[in-house]
C-alpha cells in the first residue's frame, strides 16, 4: 500500500558486501578530510592575504566554500550509516539532502560560469578590467548565483513533497539523489520529470553555453597576441579554471552517459562519486599547483601557524621550568 506520510528511506550505498564497508569508510573519510582541508586552506589564504583580494580569488574562495558544503551534504551521512551499520535516512533528512545537494551542485555550475566571465574580461578587456569587475558587480554576480540556485532547489524539493511513495523504499545510491527518489514514487511523476529535465537544460546548459562563449572569445583574443610569451602568459591565467571546468563537466557528462547506457542505478551511484567527491577534492590541488600566488600565501600561512605552535610550545616549556 502506498503511504504519503512515509517516515524513512533505505540508502543501499555503493556496495552491500560487509567486508568492503571498512575500506569504503576509510577511503571516503580520507577524501572528505582532504577536500575540507584543501578548500579551507584556499579560503583562509584568500581572506588573510591582501594581495589576493581580487575578483578572481574572491570567486575562487567562494567556490571552495561551496565545495566544502557540497561534500558535507552527502559524505557525513554515508560515513555515519557505515559506522552504525544502518542504511536508514528519514524522510525529512532525505528531502533536506535533496535540497542542499541540488543547491550546491547548481551553485558550483554558476560560479564556474562567473569565473569564466571574469577571465573573459581580464583577457579580452584588460584595460577596463578593474572598472568592469568592480566589487559591487562581483558581489552581485555571486548573489544572483545564490538566488537562482536557491529557487531551483526549492522548486525541486516542493515538487518531491507532493509525491506519494510505497511503504518500503530502497534507494540504490549513497545519498538521496533527486532522480532516484522521483523514480520510486507511486504517484504520477510526469510533471516532476518534465521540470527536472527542463531545469537541467536551463541551469546546466545555459551556464555551460556561457562558458563556451567566453572561452571562444578568449581563444580568439589569445591568437591575436603577437608574441609567444604573451600568449603563454594570457593562457596561464585561465588554465586552472579551464582544468576545473573540464573536470566538473566531464565527470557530470560521464555520469549521465553511464546512467543512460547501462540503465543500472548501482553503476550510476559509483560514477557519481567522481563529481560529488573527487572533483571538489581535486579543485584545491589544481589551483594551488598552477598558481604561484596561492602557493605563496598557503606557504606563509603554514609557516606562521608552525611558528605560533613552536612559540606556544616554548612558552609552555618555560612556564613548566618556572614551576619546578
Amino acid at each position: 500500500m502506498n503511504d504519503t506520510h512515509i517516515s524513512e528511506f533505505l540508502l543501499l550505498g555503493l556496495s552491500e558486501d560487509p567486508e568492503l564497508q571498512p575500506l569504503i569508510f576509510g577511503l571516503f573519510l580520507s577524501m572528505y578530510l582532504v577536500t575540507v582541508l584543501g578548500n579551507l586552506l584556499i579560503v583562509l589564504a584568500v581572506s588573510s592575504d591582501s594581495h589576493l583580494h581580487t575578483p578572481m580569488y574572491f570567486f575562487l574562495s567562494t567556490l571552495s566554500l561551496v565545495d566544502i558544503c557540497f561534500t558535507s551534504t552527502t559524505i557525513p551521512k554515508m560515513l555515519v550509516n557505515i559506522q552504525t551499520q544502518s542504511r536508514v535516512i528519514t524522510y525529512v533528512d532525505c528531502i533536506t539532502q535533496i535540497y542542499f545537494y541540488t543547491l550546491f551542485v547548481v551553485l558550483d555550475n554558476f560560479l564556474l560560469t562567473v569565473m569564466a566571465y571574469d577571465r573573459f574580461v581580464a583577457i579580452c578587456h584588460p584595460l577596463h578590467y578593474l572598472v568592469i569587475m568592480n566589487p559591487r558587480l562581483c558581489r552581485m554576480l555571486v548573489l544572483v548565483s545564490w538566488i537562482m540556485s536557491f529557487l531551483n532547489s526549492l522548486l525541486h524539493s516542493l515538487m518531491v513533497l507532493q509525491l506519494s511513495f510505497y511503504a518500503d523504499l530502497e534507494i540504490p545510491h549513497f545519498f538521496c539523489e533527486l532522480n532516484q527518489v522521483v523514480q520510486l514514487a507511486c504517484s504520477d511523476t510526469f510533471l516532476n520529470n518534465i521540470m527536472l529535465y527542463f531545469l537541467i537544460v536551463l541551469m546546466g546548459g545555459g551556464p555551460f553555453a556561457g562558458i563556451l562563449y567566453s572561452y571562444s572569445k578568449i581563444v580568439s583574443s589569445i591568437c591575436g597576441i603577437p608574441s609567444t610569451q604573451g600568449k603563454y602568459k594570457a593562457f596561464s591565467t585561465c588554465a586552472s579554471h579551464l582544468s576545473v571546468v573540464s573536470l566538473f563537466y566531464g565527470t557530470a557528462l560521464g555520469v549521465s552517459l553511464t546512467s543512460a547506457a547501462t540503465q543500472n542505478a548501482h553503476s550510476s551511484a559509483i560514477a557519481s562519486v567522481m563529481y560529488t567527491v573527487v572533483t571538489p577534492m581535486l579543485n584545491p590541488f589544481i589551483y594551488s599547483l598552477r598558481n604561484k600566488d596561492i602557493k605563496r600565501s598557503v606557504g606563509i600561512n603554514l609557516l606562521w601557524s608552525w611558528s605560533q605552535a613552536r612559540e606556544n610550545c616554548l612558552s609552555l616549556q618555560v612556564y613548566t621550568w618556572k614551576l619546578r
